[in-house]
């Protein structure tokens, strides 16, 4: 068994862990307690680790570009296409899709196998292209979750000026977002992460390395899985699939790449896991509703079913990547890239007509819940829900 497979099996073995530990976590306060240490501590550390040791070049640039475009095409066209309808689907629920679908997590879930199969030219590569995704997930994720705090709290009257303070202030309160000015205010000065003492760059090294099992194990203690659930969220990540699928093979036509590990980097980088930072996003969101009046207040977002997404992104896109790297040479060519395009678009297709036309996923009339009202109603049992 390769590293690369190792490496994804204990990954995913740190869900399992944490989904059988939801037993032992049942109160809120500890699960708040984790989300708080991977909030302010360990997903700060990782980024600001992250963006210090960016090795950028100016004639690369192309490549975060092709990355970013990516991120935007896939929050159009789930924002702009009339999904949410055929699904029947919550609007804060939706919105929460609009945010994880786009984002990349490439650190989980392609890095171990580019690294396996291809070595460290094209992963140098990919972290190149990941500086595209964070700028979506990091920046322009936020400024979508905060307008749409806006509109879901109905706090039109408020006027521009207002809304910027508002949102240059949650933003300096949050600890991932000092963690980037400080990265991005250093590297204009040309400093790096070696401008550190060693004893404070192994501190912040320390708090870097427990997010990852952090995150997976909250992942796990979170999730509440039922059938209609995943179903509804398979469909999204094979449509997600195959429109990443397509623009690869776009990318392969007007750029024509002749070295195999290089075709496969442009397949798999798109296919990464959705991100778990646009989930820090939604919390911020969380933490200024919580300070509204009670009968002011909506729910923008839905945490709960964000982590149910995240679950199963992580397996759906292991799988795609170590098929495609197992396949050899056979992804190599775009013909067959498009192939596997239709070919997901077309399960995604299929999943949508049997769940809308035979089950009814959502509650039949899909309407907004409040704060109050939705914890109450998770104070009760949920029928279907393991």
């Amino acid at each position: 068994m390769s590293s690369a497979v190792t490496k994804t099996i204990s990954l995913l073995l740190l869900i399992l862990i944490g989904y059988f530990f939801q037993q032992k976590i049942k109160s809120k306060d500890h699960r708040d307690g984790i989300k708080t240490l991977i909030l302010s501590l360990a997903l700060p550390a990782t980024i600001f680790v992250a963006l210090l040791q960016i090795d950028f070049k100016s004639d690369l640039i192309v490549i975060p570009i092709l990355s970013l475009c990516f991120n935007i095409t896939m929050h159009f066209l789930i924002d702009k296409l009339p999904l949410r309808s055929v699904f029947n689907i919550p609007l804060n629920q939706y919105r929460t899709l609009v945010m994880l679908i786009p984002s990349l997590a490439p650190g989980l879930s392609c890095f171990p196998f580019i690294i396996e199969f291809s070595g460290q030219g094209p992963l140098a590569m990919a972290a190149l292209a990941d500086v595209g995704n964070k700028i979506f997930v990091l920046i322009i994720s936020y400024t979508i979750a905060m307008k749409w705090f806006y509109q879901s709290n109905h706090v039109a009257h408020v006027s521009n000026k207002a809304k910027v303070k508002t949102l240059l202030l949650s933003m300096i309160n949050e600890p991932v977002n000092i963690a980037i000015v400080v990265a991005i205010i250093m590297l204009l000065f040309g400093l790096n992460y070696s401008a550190f003492p060693e004893a404070i760059s192994l501190s912040i090294d320390r708090l870097s390395i427990i997010m990852t099992p952090l995150v997976l194990l909250f992942i796990g203690i979170s999730m509440r899985l039922n059938w209609n659930q995943v179903k509804t969220i398979l469909s999204f990540l094979f449509f997600r699939s195959g429109i990443a699928f397509f623009i690869s093979g776009l990318v392969l036509l007007f750029f024509p790449v002749k070295d195999v590990a290089t075709m496969l980097l442009i397949i798999v980088f798109p296919q990464s896991a959705c991100s778990f930072w646009p989930y820090s996003h939604m919390e911020a969101v969380r933490q200024l509703e919580s300070k509204l009046p009670e009968d002011k207040r909506a729910k923008t977002f839905d945490q709960d079913f964000a982590m149910n997404v995240l679950a199963c992104s992580l397996p759906f896109s292991v799988v795609l990547i170590m098929m495609v790297y197992a396949s050899g040479s056979f992804f190599a060519s775009t013909s067959t890239v498009f192939i596997s395009s239709c070919t997901s678009l077309s399960i995604a297709v299929l999943i949508t007509l049997f769940t809308s036309r035979v089950f009814s996923v959502y509650r039949p009339d899909s309407i907004e819940l409040t704060t109050a009202e939705v914890d109450t109603a998770e104070k009760k049992p949920s029928p279907g829900v393991s």
